[in-house]
């Protein structure tokens, strides 16, 4: 590992400051990065601390939910108004890692967390041009059965890790960010980058910009929400696909619905193509089905990853239908 110096930030406007600093990195519940500095994959000449930024879980007078970016992911997953109003999240969380990881692990964290591209990871003897531009990936030909079917590119093929924002993007969050140019906002679906030819850049956060809380809007209709992940063992695996929805009916027609995709892309992927085939018609199987065909018509599997187009599609029929029958 790096020599690095350890600092810890008071507040928000001191991890800006200090995080600006060339060769430093913000660190929170450190359930990523550390493992990335014990690779050398990472090499910070600097950690940050910001643990004790805001932790802290409010209510808006919309009706909606502010999170802190320190908040421990159990924290948010055990909220009960987390767990009635954004189901969706709640679950996702809880297919997340394992308990002890959970407890550690921050919101701020989980957003920002790097792919687990097993390439990527293969520091000595892969090509990635995650870990080095230029360099190549050999995941387009090598063993790809975990890797992206949508939005990937020439230059990397690597899924987002997280099941915590596949809910968010679904739930519609919006990411509040600190830096040295000020506050700003984005929402948690335009935070992600598609790895185009520069996949090493991930994200659209400007360099030392700081993730300082996130919001959920408060629409009564995002409780009748879930979680569906599909993966090789109950515990303890990133998705195979996982799907976050939730469902409005107004009689028998959808009058509003979201959908994200985890497992399949550089980023949680919103499927923008199903929702629009599915407002304002009847929920159905059938509708669903086309729903998700839409959306999956531009998948381009890799040699062993095919049967994520099906698995993806299956997925979200079985997720709309138990919410058209909850809402029922």
């Amino acid at each position: 590992m790096t020599p690095f110096s350890f600092t810890r930030a008071v507040d928000a406007g001191d991890a800006v400051r200090q995080g600006g600093a060339r060769g430093a990195r913000f660190l929170g519940g450190g359930t990523n990065l550390v493992d990335l500095m014990r690779e050398t994959i990472e090499r910070p000449s600097a950690l940050v601390d910001v643990t004790g930024l805001s932790s802290d879980i409010e209510e808006l007078e919309d009706g909606g939910l502010r999170i802190g970016a320190a908040a421990r992911n159990t924290a948010v997953a055990e909220h009960s108004a987390v767990r009635s109003r954004y189901p969706a999240l709640a679950r996702a969380i809880l297919s997340g890692a394992s308990g002890q990881i959970r407890n550690m692990a921050t919101v701020g964290g989980n957003i920002l967390q790097r792919t687990r591209c097993t390439y990527f990871y293969d520091n000595e003897g892969s090509r990635c041009n995650k870990r080095s531009p230029g360099q190549g990936c050999d995941a387009i030909d090598g063993l790809n059965r975990m890797h992206a079917i949508l939005g990937a590119s020439p230059s990397c093929v690597a899924t987002h890790p997280s099941d915590m924002c596949v809910a968010l993007a679904a739930l519609d969050a919006t990411v509040y960010l600190g830096g040295a140019s000020g506050e700003r906002s984005l929402a948690l679906t335009d935070v992600h980058r598609l790895p185009d030819g520069r996949p090493e850049i991930e994200t659209m956060l400007e360099p030392g910009e700081l993730i300082t809380a996130i919001e959920l809007p408060g629409e009564p209709w995002l409780g009748r929400s879930t979680y569906r992940k599909v993966r090789d063992r109950s515990s303890y695996a990133f998705a195979l696909v996982s799907v976050a929805a939730a469902l409005k009916l107004e009689d028998d027609r959808i009058a509003d619905v979201r959908i994200a995709l985890g497992g399949v892309a550089h980023k949680p992927w919103r499927a923008r193509k199903a929702e629009d085939v599915l407002r304002g018609g009847v929920a159905s199987p059938g509708s669903f089905r086309a729903a998700a065909l839409a959306e999956l018509a531009d998948a381009a599997p890799l040699s062993h990853n095919g049967f994520k187009i099906t698995l993806a599609e299956r997925t979200m029929v079985a997720v709309l239908t138990d919410l058209a029958g909850e809402v029922a």
